[in-house]
């Protein structure tokens, strides 16, 4: 879980801070930044699994120059990015080689600083350079103020556990002499010390169970942080009887992921099961009570955005070796997921993700709101917020360790999110080494946790907030019939009229029946 991320130098990203908690909505205008701190967890997360080169060639810019995703402006590339992330990991896991690995401490701050190197020769685009990397432990004593979103204490104890005196990677040293130390906390050692200049990836994303086993879970933490792009032609499809069993990021393997929690329940799953143990449980048989109970929870789910569902199952089509996703409708119809509306579909796919158990970790999700009905809106941010887990309960089956973070540009969702989940994304100008810069900026809403307790104060009212995504909005006036502004206030583009535009389609499109505060 990724409580607190700050990055500077990454995209437009400069010198940003932001505190994180189960479920957040990051709301702004197109353009301003949103997607980029999506690329910034991306880009980490990718680290832990790939080289330096692989993991910024990763990263959706639309190009193979890695000095894209280093903030810049006009010609100018800034030269380092840094990124500090605050988070709590799985107690315990497996490595690559399946060993068992358990944690010294469970709450831990991963840093790491990048520079760009440039070419050689003119065929070089460069490289890239680990100036530093660390990993150290955060007091549990200290695990109250930094997890300033609410939750309970039996949660926090649940969720932060462990100790540790020293530091799990540590950085040493300058330029050509500068190394870097894998601690080793799994037994009695020798630090591993790797010359910084020539390591080709983090020290992180090698680590195993038998060195470091608090290093390894810091990495699976990273791995299991994934970008849900979900696409209806991946979400339509059947899959076969040997296909994975878990959702893919794209929405692929729906129908086997829930035939497999259907056939299996939601207790005892494996987080990885073999082709062979796949194979098996397709010959084993269920109870119909048993499967009917999982149908009927995604089902019922279903029923909260589509008024007429019945029935949802998987067609098992032995000839074939075929599994198809198929809905009920109550008037006795059947339809497959190809004849499913994407809405639907990204729905279906949301709703079987959370009663999956293994599926932890964090999970970002692009404008929630596409090819949902605004009245339905609602339902799917419900949804949303019940794939995360619950800060007042205790960690466990039922409440796996798992968090959500969506951005968006619709007013609807804006209106319909708490108002402690919404952070705000808006541009800014900066100035550094004598010249003008565009950044983005990240703030919550007044009087709640944000602003309050992490000692940022800036925030963004709601209404001034709702204006800026939707400029139709008339401007709040004050007291003093003035047009209200803020010390965050942002500029709202012009637009040209368009139908959704006129008054009555605005009352249908966005019901903002009360007055706005």
């Amino acid at each position: 879980m990724l409580t607190r991320l700050q990055v500077s130098g990454f995209k437009n990203l400069v010198d940003v801070d932001v505190y994180f908690g189960p479920f957040t909505c990051i709301a702004g205008a197109n353009g301003v930044g949103k997607s980029n701190l999506f690329d910034a967890i991306g880009f980490l997360s990718a680290l832990a699994d790939r080289t330096l080169i692989d993991a910024a060639l990763s990263v959706r810019d639309g190009t193979s120059d890695i000095r894209n995703i280093f903030h810049h402006g006009g010609n100018s590339y800034h030269q380092e990015m840094s990124f500090v992330a605050e988070m709590i990991i799985p107690a315990t896991g497996l490595d690559d080689l399946g060993q068992k690995a358990k944690a010294s401490i469970t709450f831990l701050r991963y840093a790491v600083k990048i520079a760009y190197r440039s070419g050689d020769s003119l065929r070089s685009l460069g490289g890239l350079e680990l100036i530093e990397e660390k990993l150290e432990h955060i007091n549990l004593g200290d695990a109250y103020e930094r997890l300033p979103f609410e939750h309970s204490l039996s949660w926090r104890k649940s969720a932060v556990e462990g100790r540790r005196a020293s530091s799990f990677i540590s950085t040493e040293g300058t330029g050509a002499g500068r190394v870097i130390k894998l601690h080793q906390d799994g037994r009695q050692g020798r630090p591993l010390t790797r010359a910084a200049v020539t390591l080709p990836r983090t020290v992180l994303s090698a680590a195993n169970a038998a060195e470091s086993p608090t290093a390894l879970l810091t990495r699976r933490e990273m791995q299991s942080w994934r970008l849900l792009q979900l696409e209806p032609s991946s979400l339509r499809k059947p899959d076969e009887f040997t296909a994975p069993t878990r959702l893919g990021m794209d929405g692929s393997h729906l129908p086997a992921t829930l035939y497999y929690l259907a056939r299996q329940g939601t207790n005892d799953l494996l987080p990885n099961p073999s082709i062979d143990a796949q194979l098996d449980d397709l010959h084993r048989q269920p109870t119909s009570s048993d499967m009917s109970r999982i149908y009927g929870q995604v089902a019922n789910r279903l029923a909260e955005l589509i008024d007429d569902v019945r029935e949802v199952q998987i067609d098992r089509d032995d000839r074939r070796e075929l599994l198809t996703l198929m809905i009920t409708d109550r008037y006795g119809t059947t339809h497959p997921a190809q004849a499913l509306s994407d809405g639907t579909l990204r729905f279906l796919a949301l709703a079987v993700l959370d009663l999956e158990p293994t599926a932890q970790g964090l999970i970002c999700l692009e404008e929630p709101e596409n090819g949902i009905h605004p009245e339905r809106i609602p339902a799917m941010l419900k949804l949303l917020q019940d794939i995360a887990v619950d800060a007042n309960e205790e960690i466990g089956p039922d409440n796996p360790l798992r968090q959500v973070i969506v951005n968006t540009h619709s007013p609807s969702v804006v209106k319909q999110a708490p108002d402690d989940s919404l952070i705000v994304a808006d541009q800014q100008l900066f100035r550094r080494d004598d010249r003008l810069f565009r950044g983005v900026r990240f703030s919550g809403l007044p009087n709640t946790w944000r602003p309050l307790k992490t000692g940022n104060g800036d925030s963004v009212p709601r209404g001034m907030l709702l204006a800026y995504l939707n400029p139709d909005i008339p401007e709040i006036e004050g007291s003093n019939g003035h047009h209200r502004t803020h010390s965050h206030s942002v500029r709202r583009p012009k637009t040209k009229v368009r139908v959704m535009d006129r008054p009555d389609m605005q009352q249908l499109m966005f019901p903002f029946s009360q007055k706005l505060e």
